[in-house]
């Protein structure tokens, strides 16, 4: 909401990293969105330098023109995203997704909603897992899957398939041992553990929700425009 490049720049050098450093996770947390943002970033780059109009042509590519107001403008989309990416990631690093969705239910999310949700967390890292350990099975019994990059590639195609049957087999059991716990009980439960949560948590939580709401109002307004 904040747009420009103080905003997004304040938000990671003054809430974000300190919070990182706190946690014990700065170094990981900026390899990490680094590497999140780098796919993204390269594209916003191409596109915005060399197809957005402006009137200040700093070099030509062929029939591209890479004007300055296209590089200006990818910058501020890359301090976005970095934003985006360093918050996201912050979140997954210090949050323990069963203790997140377990607070979601507390506050009387929908036990069905809140499994989904703890589904979505924990997807990704299971399936990195699961392969590593596939393929380092599959490694065990004979397949190159080192060395060069055709090799490389030619033990892609083994690892997919096993990771994927595998997944869906862990869902079904998944979904078993739910049902033979009640999973499906209508009514409300009764949890037995929650997160703590102190005043000044909600305090701050409080104070973050209220100033997204001025900066979406100043945004919208277009009092924010200048903002540099």
């Amino acid at each position: 909401m904040l747009g420009g490049y103080l905003g997004p720049l304040a938000i990671i050098g003054l809430t974000i990293l300190p919070a990182a450093v706190v946690a014990g996770v700065a170094g990981r947390l900026v390899r990490i969105s680094f590497l999140l943002t780098l796919p993204i970033a390269i594209s916003v780059v191409l596109v915005s330098v060399f197809t957005r109009a402006g009137e200040t042509v700093l070099f030509t590519i062929g029939p591209f023109d890479a004007t300055a107001e296209g590089v200006d403008f990818a910058g501020q989309t890359l301090v976005r995203l970095f934003a985006i990416s360093t918050a996201i990631g912050l979140f997954g690093l210090t949050t323990d997704p069963r203790a997140f969705v377990f607070d979601l239910e507390r506050r009387r999310l929908s036990p069905r909603f809140a499994f989904v949700a703890l589904a979505t967390l924990e997807a990704v890292p299971a399936m990195v897992e699961r392969a590593a350990v596939i393929q380092a099975a599959q490694r065990a019994r004979g397949l190159d899957t080192e060395g060069s990059v055709r090799a490389r590639l030619r033990g892609v195609m083994p690892l997919v398939g096993p990771v994927i049957l595998s997944s869906l087999t862990e869902v079904e059991e998944r979904s078993l041992a739910l049902e033979v716990r009640a999973f499906g009980r209508p009514g409300r439960r009764h949890l037995l553990w929650w997160i703590p949560d102190s005043g000044a948590q909600l305090t701050v939580r409080i104070l973050a929700i209220g100033a997204l709401v001025v900066a979406t109002v100043l945004r919208v307004t277009g009092n924010l425009d200048g903002l540099p």
